[in-house]
């Protein structure tokens, strides 16, 4: 069943305040960890999970204004800055990759010139484990939530969680290995962190992608396309559909076609066929989905 824009912004809310709390223990937690333990993995990864945190503001702040309703300034509503949203978590996730990345090689430089970094403890390799739990967790509670409320923003702070349990399992690894082979491998850990760093950068751009597109009002997959033309001519007394045009507006859809009528047909009539074929598609799409029909008479009818 298809929530209202209030308790669907409440349910967000909801999970993204969870989510919130759950970030700001670990990342005080590894941070420390990584600091007390000599991890630079646990570090990044702990700093991973302050930009999680970040995220979750982001999401709390732009999903409410997404919720506003229509407007003089915002006829088709507010529901791309909720794209943006899912944008700016895509595009944070990008710059900490990239310089976690960077941290993470130039620690395997100075290694490979002669240098020493020091061995990590087992803090940070308890902190790791306690961080895959905990943010596995909350990546399958938020991405259980998001897939009810059609939600993409969601999905991405979804996905901002798991590339923290990821990042997790990556430290656990570098670390343990560090710790149980000795100082001559200590390259493990900031191995572990380029590692990382990478998984974040591609999980952002595959998120940043589809916002983009429809930031820039790209059209509806062709498979969605195929069934909107499909349900339009399926409705009795519409001969033809073209000039369909459809876009994403946050979590609704927009929808503008042509539906060819008979020419001789009363304007109540041709009225009424488009207000059923605006019925069949809210009825697919959902009710918040925009639908504008413009009826055309059929004038190669013989």
């Amino acid at each position: 069943m298809e929530l209202s824009s209030e308790k669907r912004e409440k349910k967000i809310a909801e999970v993204t305040l969870v989510g919130s709390l759950v970030n700001l223990v670990l990342s005080a937690g590894k941070i420390a960890a990584g600091l007390f333990g000599r991890s630079a993995a646990m570090v990044t990864d702990g700093i991973h999970s302050l930009s999680d945190l970040l995220s979750d503001i982001i999401v709390l702040v732009f999903v409410r204004i997404s919720s506003r309703k229509t407007d003089c300034g915002h006829e088709y509503g507010h529901g791309k800055f909720e794209t943006l949203a899912t944008l700016i978590v895509s595009l944070i996730l990008l710059v900490v990759g990239a310089g976690f990345l960077a941290s993470g090689v130039r620690s395997i430089v100075t290694v490979v010139k002669g240098g020493q970094i020091p061995e990590p403890g087992y803090v940070a390799l308890a902190a790791a484990l306690i961080s895959i739990i905990s943010k596995e967790w909350l990546y399958r509670y938020t991405v259980a939530v998001a897939r009810k409320v059609d939600s993409p923003v969601m999905v991405a702070n979804a996905w901002h969680h798991r590339s923290d349990a990821m990042s997790s399992v990556a430290s656990l690894l570098g670390i343990g290995g560090a710790i149980l082979l000795g100082d001559k491998w200590t390259l493990l850990d900031p191995l572990a962190a380029c590692f990382i760093s990478i998984a974040i950068i591609v999980i952002a751009v595959r998120m940043a992608g589809p916002a983009l597109n429809e930031l820039m009002d790209g059209s509806l997959p062709e498979s969605m396309e195929l069934d909107i033309m499909a349900l339009a001519s399926a409705v009795p007394g519409v001969r033809n559909v073209h000039g369909l045009k459809t876009r994403r507006n946050g979590p609704s859809v927009i929808i503008e076609a042509h539906v060819v009528v008979d020419q001789d047909m009363p304007v109540l009539k041709a009225h009424q066929i488009a207000t059923s074929v605006e019925k069949a598609l809210k009825e697919a799409f959902g009710q918040s989905t925009q639908v504008s029909i413009h009826i055309e008479p059929d004038v190669n009818a013989e």
